[in-house]
């Protein structure tokens, strides 16, 4: 009966909505920011200062994360969705293009694709660590693709050698979904340096946040140009600039959006990424905490990490096995949120949202791998605020829901 059950929900796809757990009253998220007296210092010294907007802050905040991941230029926007979007904007992507997107990701990842007219091809995932896989990259390759979006799910850098190669092979542009890898490393290379442009964000629960923002790091700097025309409404210069040369002219070159990252968040930005290689330091120790316990717990399976990555760990993320735990996923989530582990999934493949179907006529059978991962798949608690007292918790909670569910 369960197995038929099964596969009534695989076709249903993301089309199931599971049953609310409770709300407790004591709950660790999945994820939350780290604020300190030193960022609220320095974004108030921003509002007493002339420039809240389109000042210093910018350009310094951009230079110290291009320096951070050793790349020669980067662009601050207004969003990780607003980075994507430039950099698949820089990248030519328009009416008729497709670009190979991994199924396994968040939205913005193909979105930004369909803004500028092209097609997403969504390519299924490597099983072990859910990042994209480079052979389902080569077979989806047709005269009309014009790059690759790679995805760094969790954290963990893809295969850059092998997916480079493709894109050079082809003639493609490599772009690197970066959101989750903020001072990943690959081969002993930054995340930053691996891609032709690589997109960071810095919303709330990223590894350095700005409240809402991201940014487009890369090594070609009329990429850099172009990309800042797109963030400030096609225009040629900004307020800043025209102020310094004295003058009002302006000319928009290109169609753009305002897509700016405000003084305010970045100066919370340049104070946040002194704090990164602490926050990267306790990330992989709660990680490293994870994996000895989860060792111990049948049906409890975190993902595979290649040898070949320092890991950024912005996600931790199991895998429920049904046939050891005798319950699917969605108890499990149910049973620990009522326990207050504030667990999350991450995701639902793309290509099983309904505007996606519906315009692109995608479905379940697409992505087979990445389709049976979601039905197993759960993120844990994963942030530098984390006390020990906490990941016990959680990991009690996770070997008392095995437990209860037949391990």
């Amino acid at each position: 009966m369960r197995k038929k059950a099964n596969r009534a929900n695989a076709r249903k796809g993301s089309g199931r909505r599971p049953r609310p757990a409770p709300r407790h009253p004591n709950v660790i998220p999945y994820a939350h920011q780290s604020i300190d007296a030193a960022d609220i210092r320095a974004v108030t010294e921003v509002l007493k200062s002339d420039w809240l907007t389109t000042g210093p802050k910018v350009k310094e905040f951009e230079d110290a994360v291009a320096d951070c991941v050793h790349a020669k230029a980067g662009v601050a926007v207004a969003s990780g969705t607003a980075a994507l979007h430039a950099a698949a904007y820089a990248a030519g992507i328009g009416p008729g293009d497709e670009v190979i997107v991994p199924a396994m990701t968040f939205a913005a990842s193909a979105n930004c694709v369909v803004y500028l007219g092209g097609t997403p091809l969504f390519a299924d995932v490597l099983e072990d660590s859910l990042l994209l896989d480079p052979a389902e990259v080569e077979e989806k390759i047709t005269p009309h693709t014009k790059a690759i979006m790679a995805v760094d799910y969790t954290g963990q850098p893809c295969d850059y050698d092998a997916l480079q190669a493709i894109a050079n092979r082809h003639g493609l542009t490599l772009i690197a979904d970066s959101a989750h890898a903020l001072g990943a490393e690959y081969k002993g290379r930054m995340v930053g340096t691996l891609a032709d442009l690589t997109t960071f964000s810095f919303h709330a629960v990223k590894h350095v946040t700005t409240g809402e923002g991201g940014m487009v790091v890369t090594d070609d700097l009329e990429l850099a140009k172009r990309m800042r025309r797109f963030r400030n409404h096609g225009i040629s210069t900004d307020s800043r600039a025209r102020e310094e040369r004295g003058t009002w002219y302006y000319e928009m070159v290109d169609l753009g959006y305002n897509y700016r990252l405000t003084d305010l968040q970045c100066a919370l930005g340049l104070s946040q990424l002194q704090k990164l290689p602490r926050s990267l330091a306790r990330r992989r120790s709660i990680a490293k905490w994870y994996d000895e316990a989860f060792t111990e717990i049948p049906g409890i399976e975190p993902l595979g990490v290649s040898p070949d990555v320092l890991h950024a760990y912005h996600l931790y993320v199991v895998r429920i096995d049904p046939e050891k735990t005798g319950m699917d996923r969605g108890t499990a989530f149910r049973m620990l949120r009522e326990r207050g582990i504030g667990v999350n999934v991450h995701y639902i493949p793309v290509h099983l949202h309904p505007y996606y179907r519906k315009r692109f006529g995608t479905g379940p059978g697409l992505c087979p791998v990445a389709e049976a991962a979601y039905e197993r798949i759960l993120s844990l608690p994963m942030f530098p605020a984390m006390t020990d007292a906490d990941l016990e918790r959680v990991v009690d909670s996770v070997e008392q829901v095995a437990r209860a569910l037949g391990t």
